[in-house]
């Protein structure tokens, strides 16, 4: 992660604008940078091209060294996938990559498969990469076939690396223009604990992008109540429209329900992965009479991008009887990632958010009425798969209850003010996680018609088709509704026409078609970001939200873990754009977030083995010593130790041991020959 708030950059331009010249400087400072030329060398002959390759040549630093990729277009793709997180890399341009792609002698060819291809090590890069690519979409069509060619591979390779790419910039006549994020203000010192954004009128309105501690946006947030107390829940005040207002005065946060679990002990004083360090605030963000505002381009904080690959290297030192952890390796950078060590530590504080908010109109087709409501009562009860797995992984348990959305067909699913007011809601909620200590979240959501919700934000955001991203309807019987599924995607079919000129900032997605709850799921995920609190992710509502929230911080899906895509269409695409990898292939269909919860035993025995297990003896890791238990060694009990009054020491022959009594229910032998198992008669 650099210093200005990203690792992986698109730097686009128009002929002449500059763009090479910025993208330069932004790595100017650093010690090394690998030059990646993608253009041709062309026609000799050609002076003009030969004196514009020769100005960049002249340019670049002599501590800089120059790779050529433009003999092979796959070249471009293995260079950034090996790259380390120690190498800043500067990759000049793609428009020569996409010439070199076209080539005949690179014909045939599947491109939009090599387009994916970079672009999936555009976001799995761990170097410091910034990437020039002229920019021709603002032109003409052209009217030649290979002109046309040439501009719809380009713009289909800026689109794919702007997704990839935590920031994307805009060169125009020398002038930058910052796309994703926003421009990123400078740099200032951190004020002190004492120091509110209302105190300080000149700062209010002005994004930080303070690197350090700072106090948190709203000081005063209630604290979760523990369930032990019965504390009174206070649910958010019902408007005339049906819809909870999250807006009007203080709004109390729901009661957290936390079954009873076993004492943790503390972690030792030299940890500096304490549970406080986790959650402890980062930044401090605009603030306005009405309370936080969330905007595009906020600067949250990213993972630590050395802890992950040192704990998944420090792996392959364990003394490990076997290949490994296999996929589980995902788990243990991540965790190394996200609480800033190489020895990650299980997540002992767990809290599910349950987010219960329904759709009116064709989304909900085939759901049964209140049945949302009745699952939700369900859980605050203790009861029901969700409330059952919460215990067993003593995890708190918050039920949230969205504004109820309106048929997105006809209209905007939500106003906007209430968009707003679901968004810091959700933020404030994560916030309070954090303040009680809670290190990891996950987020779980019912609610009817939120699936076709979630289908409309993949398709507003990701380009995809409703039919291709929408689950089928699956009645109570467990039979196949075809006739509800179709009424979906002609929900989302129109809704998708209406919109069809609207704007597609995240917001305006928001408010047109993902309604209270996928609102109310962003603003948890920005508000866990900025808090440094760790997500599970478990169902199309989450990923959605995570869709959505890219676009107001680019940083929100790093600190996201997917572990199962339950054979949803929708959440396997939005995986897929957000380069979140499932680790699992349960196929469980418990409600959104029951998966995540009977997963993350399985997470935690990864880093539990992770943490605990010694450096193998070859490597310099402890072996056996004289003071280990010996076979036939009195002093000690251990193995081979004699039983009863059995004198043998070790010495002779080895006795004879008796095979135990099964220790469980197993098959009962009558007579010589037919076993009976239990619960069957001998006769």
């Amino acid at each position: 992660m650099s210093v200005d708030g990203w690792h992986t950059l698109l730097v686009l331009g128009g002929i002449r604008s500059g763009k090479s010249e910025f993208a330069e400087s932004l790595v100017a400072d650093a010690p090394t940078v690998r030059y990646v030329a993608t253009a041709p060398a062309g026609d000799p002959e050609d002076t003009e091209w030969a004196t514009r390759l020769a100005a960049h040549r002249a340019r670049r630093p002599g501590s800089w060294s120059t790779e050529e990729t433009a003999a092979d277009p796959g070249r471009l793709v293995e260079v950034i996938a090996a790259a380390g997180p120690n190498e800043t890399l500067l990759v000049d341009d793609l428009g020569g990559w996409v010439t070199v792609l076209l080539d005949p002698a690179h014909q045939p060819a599947d491109d939009t498969a090599t387009i994916a291809e970079l672009a999936g090590a555009v976001r799995s890069s761990t170097a410091r990469l910034v990437l020039v690519s002229p920019e021709v979409g603002l032109s003409l069509v052209p009217t030649t076939p290979l002109g046309r060619a040439f501009t719809d591979a380009l713009g289909a390779t800026n689109r794919a690396v702007a997704d990839a790419c935590d920031a994307v910039a805009l060169v125009v006549a020398g002038q930058t223009a910052w796309l994703k994020p926003a421009t990123p203000a400078p740099a200032h010192a951190v004020p002190p604990a004492a120091t509110s954004p209302e105190a300080e009128p000149g700062r209010a309105t002005t994004p930080r992008t303070d690197r350090g501690h700072a106090p948190a946006p709203w000081a005063g947030a209630p604290e979760a109540t523990p369930a032990q107390t019965a504390a009174p829940e206070t649910a958010p005040s019902r408007t005339t429209s049906g819809r909870a207002d999250f807006g009007a005065g203080d709004v109390t946060l729901p009661e957290v329900l936390t079954p009873a679990a076993a004492p943790v002990p503390a972690p030792a004083a030299h940890d500096s992965s304490s549970t406080g360090d986790w959650a402890a605030p980062t930044m401090a963000l605009p603030m306005i009479a009405t309370g936080l505002v969330i905007q595009p381009g906020m600067e949250l904080p990213m993972p630590d991008d050395y802890t992950g690959p040192q704990a998944v290297d420090r792996l392959a030192t364990l003394d490990i009887p076997g290949a490994g952890l296999g996929v589980l390796e995902q788990v243990v950078g991540f965790a190394a990632a996200t609480q800033g060590t190489s020895t990650p530590r299980p997540w002992d504080s767990v809290r599910v958010l349950l987010i219960q908010g329904d759709h009116e109109g064709g989304a909900s087709a085939g759901a049964t009425p209140g049945e949302s409501a009745r699952r939700a009562r369900q859980a605050r009860a203790g009861r029901g798969a969700l409330a059952r797995l919460a215990a067993e992984n003593r995890a708190g348990l918050q039920i949230v209850e969205a504004p109820v959305s309106a048929p997105m067909e006809d209209g905007p699913a939500l106003p906007a003010d209430e968009v707003e007011a679901a968004l810091r809601y959700g933020w404030r909620l994560a916030e309070q996680a954090a303040d009680a200590g809670v290190q990891l979240l996950v987020l779980a959501a019912c609610g009817a018609g939120a699936e076709a919700a979630a289908a409309a934000v993949l398709a507003a955001t990701a380009g995809a088709e409703p039919p291709t991203v929408l689950g089928r309807v699956i009645t109570e019987q467990g039979e196949i509704d075809d006739t509800a599924w179709m009424v979906r995607c002609a929900a989302v079919r129109d809704a998708l026409h209406r919109t069809r000129r609207s704007a597609r900032e995240a917001k305006d997605v928001l408010a047109e078609l993902g309604g209270g709850d996928i609102a109310l799921a962003t603003g948890v995920l920005l508000g866990a970001t900025a808090r440094k609190v760790p997500v599970l992710l478990d169902g199309p509502v989450g990923t959605a939200a995570a869709m959505v929230s890219r676009d107001l911080a680019g940083q929100a899906r790093h600190w996201c873990l997917l572990p199962d895509h339950g054979g949803r269409p929708g959440v396997r695409l939005a995986a897929d754009v957000l380069g979140l990898t499932p680790l699992v292939d349960l196929r469980l269909d418990l409600g959104e977030g029951a998966t995540a919860l009977a997963a993350l035993p399985l997470l935690r025995s990864a880093l539990t083995l992770a943490a605990t297990l010694p450096v193998h003896p070859s490597l310099g890791g402890p072996g056996d010593s004289d003071t280990d238990d010996v076979v036939g060694d009195r002093t000690s009990p251990g193995i081979g130790e004699p039983t009863g009054d059995d004198d043998w020491t070790g010495g002779g022959a080895e006795p004879d041991f008796t095979e135990p009594e099964p220790a469980g229910p197993g098959p009962t032998t009558i007579g010589s020959d037919e076993p009976v198992f239990p619960g069957r008669r001998a006769d």
